[in-house]
C-alpha cells in the first residue's frame, strides 16, 4: 500500500480561503454545516447563522461563540459577511438566502467550501448510502489516537471527542463525502473509500442506476497515484475506476482485507484482519453490531495504507466509543437488576434507510439472540417511504414488535396517500402499529415497562434521522426508573 508520509505537508493554509473575516450559515445546525462552521470559527473568522430550530447542536455553536438565530430575518443576518454558506435543504424562496442573493454577496453551497478548503490538502474520502459516518469518524480517530494527525469533517458527532470537527497541523483532511445533491464530486480524493452505493436520494437522481453511476463518478476523482478502498462485491464494483483500488469484507476471502475468527462478548467484538500481507491479530471493538466489525475493517484499510503502526491501530480501535446515535448504547448491557430483573438494552441510530435498519435489527439480534426486539422507527422523508416503503416493511418485520411514528418530512411538504401506514399495511407480523410521540411515552410508561420479558430481557431500539432522538432522554429515564 502507499506510503503518504512524504507527501504530506504541514501547516499548508486551507484553499485560498484564509483571508476571510466573516462568514454566514444559512441551516448552520445540520450536522455537515455545522462542521465547517466550527472550521473557520476555530481558524479565527466570525461566525454566525440561522437555522428554523433550536437543537443540541445549535445550542453546543452558541456555547462556543457562534450567534444563531431562529426567525427567518432580513434584519438578523449580517451585512458585513464576505461568505454566506447554505445548504440544499433550505427552500430556494428562503427570504435571507434570496436577499443574499439579489444583493450581490458570495453565496455559495457547503459542498462548494469543502471543496475550496480541502483542495490544497491530502484528503481522505468516505462515501456509500450507509456506513460512511461512522468509517469516517473511525478513520479519523485513528489518524489521532494513534499520532498521525489530521483535520475532521464528520457527519455526525464523535463520542470520543463530543464534536463533528477538529483542526490538525497536519495537512490531512478525513472528510464525509455526501452523495446527496452530488456534493460528493466536487471532492478531491487522495484516498476514497465506497462502502455501499443502494439507491437513496431518488428524488435527486432519479433512478438506482443513476446513484451506482454517482459513486462510479466519485471514484473517478481520485488522484493519479492514489488510493480506492471499496466493499467488496458491489453491485457494478468492477465499474469503480482508480490507479490503484482494493477491497474489504466482513468475512468473504476474497477480498484484500477480512475479518477472521470473530467472537461476541457481551456487546462487545474480537477479531483479526487478514490483509494480503499480513494480519492485525485480536482485535478488540466496543461497540454492538457486526456491520461495525466490517467498518472498522474499512478504517483499518485507510490506516495500513498510511503505514501506521499495527498495535498503535488495535490500541484505536479499541478506544473507539462510536458515533452518537450509531448503534449507540443509551443503555448497555449489564448485570445489574432491579426489583423485577434485569433492565432492557437501550439502542439509539440514525438508521433510515432499509438496508441501514437490517444492519441495526439484525446487529441487535446477533448479540442479544434471547431477547425480545422492539423498535421505534421514525419514517423520514415523504419520498423515501414511498419508494422504499416495501424494504421497509420488508426489514422492520425482522423485529418482535414495530412502533412506527408519524413520517418526519424534513425539507418536503406531505405526499398524498403517503403515510407511516403505508409501511404498516406491508408488513407481516401482527405486533405493529403507529403512534405519536405523546402516546408513545404513554405506552412506554403503562405498556412497555409492565410487560418486559424479565426471565430474558429485552432490547429496545429508537431509530431515525428526523427527530425521534429527542424522545431518547425520556425513554432512557423511564426505563431507568423501572430497575
Amino acid at each position: 500500500m502507499n506510503d503518504t508520509s512524504n507527501t504530506v505537508l504541514m501547516n499548508t493554509p486551507f484553499g485560498g480561503i484564509d483571508k476571510l473575516n466573516e462568514v454566514y450559515f444559512i441551516g448552520i445546525g445540520g450536522i455537515g454545516m455545522s462542521a465547517i462552521a466550527r472550521f473557520f470559527h476555530t481558524g479565527g473568522v466570525r461566525v454566525s447563522g440561522y437555522d428554523k430550530t433550536s437543537t443540541a447542536l445549535t445550542r453546543e455553536l452558541e456555547a462556543a461563540g457562534i450567534a444563531v438565530h431562529y426567525e427567518e430575518n432580513v434584519e438578523l443576518i449580517p451585512k458585513e459577511a464576505q461568505l454566506v454558506v447554505y445548504t440544499p435543504a433550505v427552500p430556494k424562496d428562503h427570504k435571507e438566502l434570496l436577499y443574499y442573493q439579489q444583493h450581490g454577496y458570495k453565496v455559495v453551497k457547503r459542498s462548494d467550501v469543502l471543496q475550496l478548503i480541502t483542495e490544497s490538502s491530502f484528503n481522505i474520502c468516505i462515501a456509500g448510502t450507509h456506513g460512511k459516518t461512522t468509517i469516517t469518524t473511525m478513520t479519523a480517530h485513528l489518524l489521532r489516537d494513534s499520532g498521525y494527525g489530521c483535520n475532521a469533517f464528520l457527519g455526525g458527532i464523535s463520542v470520543n471527542y463530543r464534536t463533528n470537527f477538529w483542526r490538525s497541523e497536519r495537512n490531512v483532511c478525513v472528510v464525509e463525502a455526501d452523495e446527496y445533491d452530488r456534493s460528493f464530486l466536487k471532492l478531491s480524493p487522495d484516498i476514497a473509500v465506497i462502502t455501499s452505493m443502494d439507491a437513496d436520494h431518488l428524488d435527486i437522481y432519479g433512478t438506482a442506476e443513476s446513484v451506482e453511476q454517482g459513486f462510479i463518478d466519485f471514484s473517478r476523482k481520485v488522484k493519479p497515484g492514489g488510493l480506492l478502498i471499496s466493499k467488496f462485491g458491489l453491485k457494478r464494483g468492477k465499474e469503480l475506476n482508480a490507479g490503484k483500488h482494493i477491497t474489504y469484507s466482513l468475512q468473504n476471502e476474497s477480498a484484500d482485507l477480512y475479518a477472521a475468527n470473530i467472537r461476541m462478548m457481551n456487546g462487545s467484538y474480537e477479531f483479526d484482519v487478514v490483509m494480503k500481507d499480513n494480519t492485525l491479530d485480536n482485535v478488540r471493538l466496543n461497540m454492538g453490531g457486526m456491520h461495525n466489525v466490517e467498518n472498522s475493517v474499512a478504517a483499518i484499510a485507510v490506516a495500513s495504507s498510511l503505514k501506521i503502526d499495527g498495535e498503535k491501530i488495535k490500541a484505536a480501535i479499541e478506544s473507539f466509543r462510536g458515533v452518537k446515535r450509531r448503534f449507540e448504547y443509551i443503555l448497555p448491557p449489564s448485570s445489574k437488576t432491579g426489583r423485577l430483573g434485569t433492565r432492557p438494552v437501550f439502542i439509539d441510530d440514525y438508521a433510515h434507510h432499509p438496508e441501514e435498519l437490517k444492519a441495526l435489527i439484525t446487529g441487535a439480534k446477533s448479540l442479544f439472540r434471547q431477547k425480545k426486539c422492539t423498535i421505534i422507527f421514525q419514517p423520514h422523508l415523504y419520498t423515501r417511504t414511498r419508494d422504499q416503503a416495501n424494504g421497509f416493511a420488508e426489514v422492520l418485520d425482522l423485529a418482535d414488535e414495530v412502533i412506527l411514528l408519524p413520517i418526519y418530512p424534513a425539507r418536503e411538504l406531505p405526499v398524498e396517500g403517503v403515510n407511516s401506514e403505508m409501511i404498516i399495511k406491508k408488513m407481516k407480523t401482527d405486533h405493529k402499529r403507529v403512534m405519536t410521540k405523546e402516546k408513545l411515552m404513554d405506552w412506554i410508561r403503562k405498556d412497555y415497562i409492565k410487560n418486559i420479558d424479565r426471565e430474558f430481557g429485552e432490547i429496545l431500539i429508537t431509530a431515525g434521522a428526523g427527530d425521534i432522538d429527542t424522545l431518547v432522554e425520556p425513554i432512557k429515564k423511564c426505563l431507568e426508573q423501572d430497575v
